[in-house]
């Protein structure tokens, strides 16, 4: 009988057997090694193009705006797939500090923010935001920026934002009211403003009741209506700060002439029935002006659009003088968290984008607001576009004589006292110089 298990050949299956097992076993080992190795070399690969999702914080207001610049934000993201930027509308500034600060305290603040540049120094102090200087040294981009608006960048000598968009506060009014009036030259000066305002203030149906008045002015303490007055003061004579100091406690309004003047001026053309109030905190709001309920509006460039398709007749004229010509330089800057390294990266890229010639000449065509961008404000589709609307260059023209407000610490608290002034003032509770001698009190009791 044939043995199967006799020792030699069983032997021999069983080395063999074991030499399979081993090959199959070296080739596991093997293989994964090389998944492993693999995984290693690819797994960067795979990071570094891992969607990046930024967070854009803005208030941008009239919602068609907001339109424009989501338009420019989703054109952004169509040409970088690897950055994907989302933009909140998050409520008006007022609304937006309350929210700002929480969420920077609570370590989770938006990648950028869209905002006017008086957060700056509250913001820095919080250690909350990422100078830019190096940032904007290494990029073409900053020689294309309007040097005026450094003011609104700069504080200690750091660069803490970029403009994003700039405006300026002018006087729009009615050119069919004016010549119902008999009105043929625009007022230049506080005097002739008045004299205009009460031309204007007039009964148009008979009934013995005014039904058309010369001048819309913002009720309310909040930015709005210190951003308006601003220019007043100023060209009153007045200043909010003694010299060049970044310190709230060199606030000086108590005896400040040119503050007092330009409160005056606003009550007398209240109790001289010329003008009425908006809603609080509702200054900026345009309907009585479209309505021809008033022939007159303090506002900007950022309603330009808006004018323009209501198809009502429109035109715009400088701030009167007082002593001398002034208006307020507004619009917001972008302002940069601190996240990590990689996220820094891929806003600053946004940053570029939004600085560019392309993104500001698409964003003023769209919203009527004036590009940061010098070679924008000088390209051929832009200067077009002052010939279609040529207000536009009434707010350029009086951009030289424009001033920014502080951007140090505690500036949100002097705007709010300074609008509880301007508020009592208008409501007749108190003088102008009253006011502003509480206002430096309670000032005082903060920062001294």
């Amino acid at each position: 009988m044939h043995n199967f298990f006799s020792p030699p050949r069983y032997a021999k299956r069983k080395r063999k057997r074991l030499s399979n097992y081993l090959r199959k076993l070296l080739f596991v080992l093997f293989v994964g090694i090389i998944a492993l190795v693999g995984c290693q070399s690819i797994l960067p690969v795979i990071k570094e193009h891992k969607v990046i999702h930024l967070t854009l914080w803005q208030g941008v207001n009239p919602p068609p705006n907001r339109d424009v610049l989501q338009k420019l934000v989703d054109k952004f993201n169509q040409s970088h797939p690897d950055i994907q930027v989302e933009s909140l509308y998050v409520g008006q500034q007022d609304q937006q500090t309350p929210k700002i600060l929480a969420a920077v305290v609570g370590n989770a603040p938006p990648d950028l923010l869209w905002y006017n540049p008086t957060i700056a120094g509250q913001l820095v102090e919080l250690n909350a935001l990422l100078p830019l200087d190096e940032l904007l040294d290494k990029s073409p981009i900053k020689a294309e920026i309007d040097p005026a608006l450094y003011g609104s960048m700069k504080y200690n000598g750091k660069i803490w934002s970029v403009p994003f968009a700039t405006n300026n506060v002018g006087i729009f009014y009615r050119p069919s009211l004016f010549k119902a009036a008999g009105i043929t030259e625009l007022p230049r000066t506080w005097q002739e403003f008045a004299q205009v305002a009460k031309k204007l203030t007039r009964d148009t149906n008979g009934d013995g009741r005014i039904d058309q008045y010369g001048m819309f002015l913002p009720l309310g303490k909040g930015e709005f209506t210190v951003f308006t007055w601003l220019p007043f003061m100023w060209s009153g004579g007045g200043e909010l700060v003694s010299g060049d100091s970044q310190n709230a406690a060199a606030v000086n309004l108590q005896n400040n002439q040119g503050a007092i003047a330009a409160l005056q001026f606003w009550r007398d053309l209240i109790t001289k029935g010329s003008a009425i109030l908006s809603g609080p905190e509702r200054g900026y709001e345009t309907d009585d002006l479209l309505s021809g309920k008033v022939a007159m509006q303090l506002n900007g460039p950022w309603t330009l659009g808006q004018f323009q398709e209501t198809g009502v007749d429109f035109d715009v004229f400088p701030i009167p003088v007082g002593q001398k010509p002034a208006t307020v330089i507004g619009g917001e800057n972008l302002f940069f968290f601190k996240t990590t390294p990689k996220r820094e990266k891929a806003a600053f890229k946004f940053v570029e984008y939004a600085l560019s010639e392309e993104f500001q000449t698409e964003l003023a065509l769209g919203t009527g607001y004036l590009p940061v961008n010098l070679k924008s404000r000088e390209s051929p589709k832009y200067q077009d576009f002052i010939k279609k609307i040529p207000q536009v260059k009434v707010f350029l023209d009086q951009a030289k004589y424009g001033r920014s407000r502080p951007i140090f610490p505690g500036y949100n608290r002097i705007s709010d006292s300074v609008g509880r002034a301007i508020e009592s003032v208008l409501l007749g509770k108190s003088s102008p110089a009253e006011s502003l001698k509480a206002t430096q009190q309670r000032l005082d009791l903060i920062f001294k």
